[in-house]
Parts: structure tokens; sequence; C-alpha cells
């Protein structure tokens, strides 16, 4: 893993089995309080599995179901610049964003165009895995201007998340991902084609 941050050697199973204990011990209140948490954990950790924590913070239904909002693109905007590499932004990205593009799609679908042509390639990353696991869901109009901002990108992190992305929505819709491989079949590096046709 590439991290200048220092591990604690706390496995995955046992980081989600405290924190959850840690968490329902000590409830909040409301959207600012849970918010304002995540953003503590995240800015003043020593060790990453404390970012890990404040991911699971992010992740308990009950908050994110009431108060996760657009309101929260600032912080998540931090975590994915600041955490720069895949364990978190997948994560933020899969989940969250589309999380909130299912539920405020005019909003975040401007914010998701808007960071597919970001200078940074992990917010690019995001905006192209944000509907990953949106399937019958899936703007493909919006796939498409998020694949389109990062084709020409050389960097493995770009070229496989575009791949990974078209793979898993061809799963719903392969006619879609064979067709769009055959328009873009010139631009596209050949790891994003071998994983977007990978079981196809």
């Amino acid at each position: 893993m590439k991290s200048t941050m220092p591990y604690a050697g706390i496995t995955a199973g046992v980081l989600r089995k405290e924190a959850k204990a840690v968490f329902r011990e000590h409830p909040l209140a409301d959207a600012e309080s849970w918010l304002a948490t995540i953003a503590h954990l995240w800015r003043h950790a020593r060790v990453r599995e404390e970012r890990y924590a404040a991911l699971e913070l992010l992740a308990i239904r009950r908050y994110r179901r009431d108060w996760l909002t657009p309101d929260a693109l600032p912080l998540l905007e931090e975590m994915i610049r600041d955490g720069a590499w895949w364990d978190f932004v997948d994560v933020i990205a899969s989940h969250h964003l589309g999380y909130l593009l299912e539920n405020f799609r005019p909003r975040m679908t401007e914010r998701l165009r808007t960071w597919s042509r970001d200078p940074d390639l992990w917010i690019r990353r995001a905006s192209i895995l944000a509907q990953l696991k949106s399937k019958t869901t899936t703007d493909t109009a919006l796939l498409t201007f998020c694949i389109e901002g990062s084709v020409h990108d050389a960097d493995f992190f770009a070229r496989k998340a575009i791949g990974w992305s078209l793979r898993e929505y061809g799963k719903t819709d392969a006619a879609w991902v064979r067709g769009f491989v055959a328009d873009h079949g010139k631009v596209l590096s050949p790891l994003s084609k071998r994983e977007a046709l990978k079981h196809l």
C-alpha cells in the first residue's frame, strides 16, 4: 500500500467491529455532528486505520439515510483529494457519491461532470466510479462524459477505473458496453478495453 501514513496493524474485520461498537455507544445527534466527527477523525488521524474508521462512520446506514446530502460534498472532496489512493477513493465514490447521485441527481450530475475534467486524477477517478453500483439506473450519458475526461490519461488508475466501470455496467447492458468499446476503440487503452470486455 502506498502510504506515508503509518499503519497500526489492525485487520479490517477487527477495525470494523471495534468502530461499530464505539459509534453505537456514542450516538450522534444531527448531521452537523456526524460530519464534524468524520472530519475530525480524518484530519487528525495519526495512523491509516483512523481514516478507515472515518469511512466506517460515513457508512452507518441510519446516519447516511437521513443526513448524507450534497452539503457533505466539500468534505467528501477533501477526503478524495487528501486520501489520493484507491483504498479511500473507491469506497467514497462507489458507495457515497453513488448514493448522492441516486438521491440528488441534477446537482450531482453537474458536480460529477465538473469533476471529470479536474486536473486531479483521484477526483476524475471518483467521477467515473460513482455509478459503479447503479446497474439499471446508470446514466450512460454521464458515464460516457466522465470516462471521456480521462480517456487520454496514461495513468494506470485512470485506465483501470474506465475498464472497471464498463465491466460492471456490462453485467447490466452488455450490448451498450460492446458498442461503447467499439465507438471508442481508437482512444481506449488496451487495459481499459480488456477490463471492459473481460466477462462479455
